[in-house]
């Protein structure tokens, strides 16, 4: 298969395994979460019927000859939470902002991604943080290599990495942290060359796997 064609077959994939942006909802189910790798969750901190603040990243899939790619971002230093992580361009909707608007605003306030150049293909599965968001991730198809400027408040450095890594099952590993509590947390990674990308981004990105590629099961042993 030539690159072309590879391409081709790669965005069809996408436009049919994604739901389509008119199906977005704001009480949209989330069917992934952080709690995905630690079922036990504090009902007194983490109530399955507590209120979610929504949100939505963009998921920009730019078409290099040489291979598609993903656009990430590593946020600023200068922000109040998650400094220094890698992320998808996204954030809060506004009022009255639907998944799609808030996804393409962002995108383009955080590193000047203008939204002419997305061509969008269809909405991930939506996540639910432990810190209390619920998050729709928008599918975007990039032609060419944008031109972007970095908001120097919200980002410290934008960059690339091949969709064929973050979707090779073999990249996905599971990690953990230990709580203050004593309580072990796990959490999906995909380190890449220095960048190591975890937690909700690599989960997402699991998800984007599963729409592509089917779900595969996860092993309990480990955890």
């Amino acid at each position: 298969m030539n690159r072309d064609s590879h391409l081709a077959d790669l965005k069809a994939r996408l436009v049919a395994g994604l739901d389509p942006v008119e199906s977005w909802t704001p009480d949209r189910r989330a069917a992934r979460s952080d709690f995905d790798l630690n079922p036990v969750r504090d009902p007194g901190q983490f109530p399955a019927d507590r209120p979610l603040r929504a949100a939505a990243v963009l998921i920009p899939v730019i078409a290099h000859a040489a291979g598609p790619t993903v656009l990430l971002t590593r946020r600023s230093d200068r922000m109040t939470s998650h400094t220094g992580q890698i992320a998808f361009p996204g954030g809060r909707l506004d009022p009255g902002e639907t998944a799609l608007q808030a996804a393409l605003r962002e995108a383009d306030e955080e590193v000047s991604l203008s939204p002419s150049v997305v061509e969008v293909l269809g909405l991930g599965d939506t996540y639910e943080t432990g810190t209390g968001f619920r998050i729709t991730p928008v599918v975007g198809w990039i032609a060419a290599p944008p031109i972007l400027s970095p908001s120097a408040d919200e980002v410290a450095e934008v960059f690339e990495t091949p969709l064929d890594f973050l979707m090779d099952i073999a990249n996905h590993r599971r990690d953990f942290y230990d709580t203050e509590a004593g309580s072990r947390r796990w959490f999906w990674a995909m380190p890449w060359q220095d960048r190591y990308i975890w937690g909700v981004t690599a989960g997402i990105l699991r998800g984007l796997h599963a729409r592509l590629y089917g779900e595969v099961a996860i092993d309990k042993g480990a955890a």
